[in-house]
């Protein structure tokens, strides 16, 4: 019985703990996150799963919380879990057949299977068998001594600089040195070096890109270089993060404006939000939110209650932050009528004190339960009230 209560308490506190640094799961449509790939530049990580199957229940509660993994999933992946046998998820289900649970599946953007395994794995396993997916060993080390020795080959340098971005290592200066020997940026060639080189938005070669935008694009093709112009400006939201930067988020902002004019709205509230949550700025976080809100998500249950884990997550205790959290979650439950919508707005009733409400909202939660999730999110359930009378 202990065992069963404690895999019990390990599985809700891993839906519900909303500061848990695990894997974020994306919750919209499975057409929905390959756009999100495709704009980011990643691959699609599912886990493919039965409500009844132990292993898959095992990894959720201990696995995918861990930070080590989230850390690393979350910033290279969009990733899903998807249960194969409910009945929204047949079309998935019949073009990604499985024979066992747990599979763990690998996409690209179009939907290819770039690589798929069967089974639970440890948190070690997993960050190992990903780390092979995105194929991390560190090629650039094969082009450093013939760089070194000289070798400036436009090809030999266009290679290095990907394998450079691909381990995550500085190429600027090797891009910068050789578009300076460069009269005429808009060769083939030379259009590919301001594709590749383009990795921060707050840089010549950025700027460079843009200004051959078009030819660019007539090249690669406009979805590439859209990815390549939205995960340049990101990166430098992620600097201006780091730097605690004012300027350099307006820069990225700035930026996408002028390349993407029609992502720029979206962009700039999910870069702001990024970066007052960062510096704990609740104030100018929560009118991010609500800017996002009101223009993008509007009255979506499933991106609403995205929106709301990420409040609670970012400012847990913030008194204006979960009264906004209180509204949005009520609207979420109320139109999508899933049972984890109502157990966040019951996990906000509890944290603004009020245990009635709290426990109203985690019953509704359980009439809201379907046959085949019964056993696991009654377990859920029943925990919170436990925990709201404890």
């Amino acid at each position: 019985m202990k065992q069963v209560l404690a895999f019990i308490t390990l599985s809700f506190l891993t839906s519900l703990s909303l500061s848990a640094q695990g894997i974020e799961f994306f919750h919209g449509t499975w057409a929905e996150a390959q756009e999100k790939a495709k704009s980011e530049e990643k691959l699609i990580f599912v886990d493919a799963y039965a409500s009844w199957c132990g292993p898959c229940k095992r990894m959720a509660a201990q696995v995918f919380p861990q930070e080590k993994v989230g850390s690393f999933f979350n910033a290279n992946f969009v990733n899903l879990k998807i249960d194969m046998e409910k009945p929204e998820n047949a079309e998935f289900a019949g073009k990604y057949p499985v024979s066992a649970y747990p599979t763990l599946m690998f996409l690209d953007a179009t939907g290819k299977v770039v690589q798929k395994a069967v089974g639970a794995k440890d948190a070690d396993q997993l960050l190992e068998f990903a780390q092979k997916v995105l194929g991390r060993a560190d090629k650039s080390v094969n082009y450093e001594k013939q760089y070194a020795e000289g070798n400036r080959d436009p090809k030999f340098l266009l290679d290095y600089i990907r394998a450079l971005n691909a381990a995550g290592k500085p190429s600027l200066k090797i891009t910068n040195e050789y578009l300076a020997t460069q009269k005429d940026l808009t060769t083939d060639l030379n259009l590919q070096f301001l594709y590749e080189g383009t990795v921060e938005a707050d840089s010549r070669v950025f700027d460079l890109l843009v200004k051959n935008q078009s030819k660019t694009v007539a090249l690669l093709g406009e979805e590439k270089v859209s990815a390549r112009i939205e995960k340049a400006c990101k990166n430098t939201v992620k600097k201006a993060v780091e730097f605690k930067s004012e300027e350099l988020l307006a820069e990225a902002k700035t930026k996408m404006k002028t390349a993407l004019p029609a992502k720029a709205a979206a962009f700039g509230y999910e870069a702001d939000m990024n970066y007052y949550g960062a510096t704990k700025d609740s104030k100018n976080y929560l009118k991010a939110a609500q800017a996002f809100q009101k223009d993008e998500i509007k009255n979506n249950s499933a991106k609403l209650h995205d929106l709301v884990v990420g409040l609670l997550r970012t400012f847990p205790d913030d008194e204006k932050v979960l009264d906004q959290a209180e509204k949005w979650a009520k609207n979420a439950a109320e139109n999508g009528g899933l049972p984890e919508y109502y157990l966040t707005l019951a996990e906000i009733y509890k944290r603004q004190g009020n245990k009635a409400k709290a426990k109203e909202a985690a019953e509704k939660a359980r009439k809201a339960i379907g046959e085949e999730d019964k056993k696991n999110m009654g377990g859920k359930i029943d925990y919170f009230l436990r925990t709201l009378e404890g």
